[in-house]
């Protein structure tokens, strides 16, 4: 059964960081790009970063370029991200996921496995 967790997610006050970490498990992933997607209240889920399967290329949604960083560890079918300067607006439910269509596509409906997804809350 392949599993993509989550973990790593909180409750921060404005300006900290957070570190959240994806464990996929089941199948191996060295052949999938990877992303984190995040989900707020109300609204409609939304890319966050992408990975490529060989680590070399990354995408950042414009609203957390230079704030977040994503990366991964093939071998170990790991895959982070770093969320420094965070602001209330990144408040979400962040889910990470997997997709083998479209290369480092924004589109969730191109990704083929999702995880439950990990709460943060920034708070002002």
């Amino acid at each position: 059964q392949v599993q993509l967790v989550e973990s790593g997610g909180g409750l921060v006050q404005a300006g900290g960081s957070l570190r959240l970490s994806c464990a996929a498990s089941g199948r191996t992933f060295s052949t999938y790009n990877m992303g984190w997607f995040r989900q707020a209240p109300g609204k409609e889920r939304e890319f966050v970063a992408a990975i490529s399967w060989s680590g070399g290329s990354t995408s950042y949604a414009d609203s957390v370029k230079g704030r977040f960083t994503i990366s991964r560890e093939k071998f170990k079918n790991t895959m982070s991200l770093q969320m420094n300067s965070l602001k209330p607006e990144d408040t979400a439910v962040y889910y990470c996921a997997a997709g083998s269509r479209g290369g480092l596509t924004a589109s969730p409906g191109l990704y083929d496995y999702w995880g439950q997804g990990t709460q943060v809350t920034v708070s002002s």
